[in-house]
């Protein structure tokens, strides 16, 4: 109870020494949260998407008439002569002008259903940014719980790092206490004192690769990376997953599977498109228009008019050179690209989530023995400790039940951060990372 009491002293020493000591305590829900809204990607990519589906519209997709506005004013001033029946007429800076305005309207009422493609091409753009930031959100998430969980490891690494040193300070104030009384060397007490050095190096770099992480996640959360705060000290592992319902979760959400479907869909769109060349094109065109114009020549020196004008046009591609023939050629083989994209990206996932299944069971496996390893460097410690305050056992012998019982709760504590790596890995793989 004392060295644990020792030991608590410590810890609070340390982290009432970082900078801010009223430091947040940022629970993973919380961290999630913060990221879904300030990270920087996700506004980006949902920036894209609000884009994307703002221009499913049919006047986009090019179904909607156009309707437009013209007015158009000219003037001259002329100098002259001209010949006429009655006789030469000269004239000096003469004055006239033309004005005319109206309006006009044209309709495509039939491109060969080009527009009806285009406008469904629009609709699956719109699910390809949706998914895109489905995948966004995803990776985001995996990186920010992957970062929580390396800070939870971190701390707990600092706490081993720490009662090291409480048990090397003990060792030098036994060491100097046989000393004292004539039943250690010197150099014992040196040798004692170095290693006390050496932890303290060790917990030293340790705070440094703490404090970087914390300024890693405050910027992937898109906030201050100068904010303090903490972390519960807690790692749960679930070590219930199993491959095959993963592997049916990774088919129905995983958004690179998604990506890939929409891409395909907008390839065999874009043929559609290319084979609507084949058809005529129909518009119909309106439009009314005023003129007026004022001349001091000519016999009549001022004309106005107005009226409707309407109409009726087609057209048809009759033979460009056969390169209607090659685009359809090109168009079908980019389906055939994107169904092999599908299949890759199918392919892949499925690799990446038995090589992660596979790391994912070997990790447990290790979470085990480290914890039992643990216990018994625990054990040997204790034992060793006793043997060395009696004096029995060399200090080297300490040393190393010391740093066996580092190792193992390093090692332990590690297992414990590779394992729960390996189940956020399956579970982003998947699509389904939930908290």
């Amino acid at each position: 109870m004392k060295y644990i009491f020792v030991y608590l002293v410590t810890l609070l020493a340390f982290l009432n020494s970082v900078p801010g000591k009223a430091q947040e305590i940022l629970n993973l829900e919380d961290a999630v949260r913060i990221a879904l809204e300030k990270n920087y990607d996700i506004k980006l990519v949902a920036n894209d998407l609000a884009i994307d589906r703002n221009n499913v519209n049919r006047a986009n997709a090019g179904m909607l008439p156009t309707l437009g506005a013209n007015i158009t004013n000219g003037n001259n001033i002329q100098t002259g002569r001209q010949t006429r029946q009655t006789g030469l007429q000269e004239f000096n800076n003469v004055k006239s002008s033309n004005t005319s305005y109206g309006t006009d309207l044209n309709w495509t009422v039939f491109d060969g259903f080009r527009m009806f493609a285009r406008y469904e091409q629009l609709k699956e753009l719109a699910k390809l940014g949706d998914a895109e930031l489905k995948q966004t959100i995803l990776t985001t998430l995996g990186d920010v719980i992957s970062t929580y969980f390396e800070l939870v490891n971190q701390q707990q690494q600092l706490r081993a790092y720490d009662s090291a040193i409480v048990i090397s300070r003990l060792r030098v104030q036994t060491a100097q206490n046989r000393f004292t009384i004539g039943k250690a060397a010197r150099l014992e007490v040196l040798n004692a004192r170095v290693d006390l050095n050496t932890d303290t190096t060790n917990l030293v770099q340790q705070q440094n690769l703490y404090r970087n992480t914390q300024i890693r996640l405050n910027e992937i959360l898109g906030r201050d990376v100068n904010i303090v705060f903490q972390v519960p000290n807690t790692l749960y592992i679930d070590n219930k997953l199993t491959l095959g319902p993963l592997s049916e979760l990774a088919v129905q959400q995983n958004p690179a599977l998604k990506v890939a479907l929409v891409n395909k869909r907008i390839a065999e769109l874009d043929l559609k498109q290319v084979r609507a060349n084949r058809y005529p094109t129909i518009g119909v065109t309106s439009g009314y228009t005023f003129n007026r114009s004022q001349s001091a020549l000519g016999f009549a020196t001022q004309a106005n008019n107005r009226g409707l004008n309407y109409g009726l046009s087609a057209s048809v591609n009759v033979f460009n050179g056969f390169l209607q023939r090659r685009n359809e050629q090109n168009a079908e083989t980019l389906i055939q690209s994107a169904q092999l994209q599908y299949e890759k990206a199918d392919l892949n996932i499925k690799s990446q989530l038995a090589a992660a299944y596979q790391t994912y069971a070997t990790n447990l496996t290790l979470v085990t023995l480290e914890e039992n390893n643990q216990k018994i460097a625990k054990q040997n410690l204790d034992i060793t400790l006793d043997k060395y305050r009696l004096g029995s056992i060399a200090p080297i012998e300490f040393r190393d039940a010391q740093l066996n019982y580092l190792n193992a709760r390093v090692r332990f504590n590690n297992a414990q951060y590779l394992a729960k790596l390996a189940e956020i890995s399956l579970k982003e793989i998947a699509g389904d990372l939930n908290l």
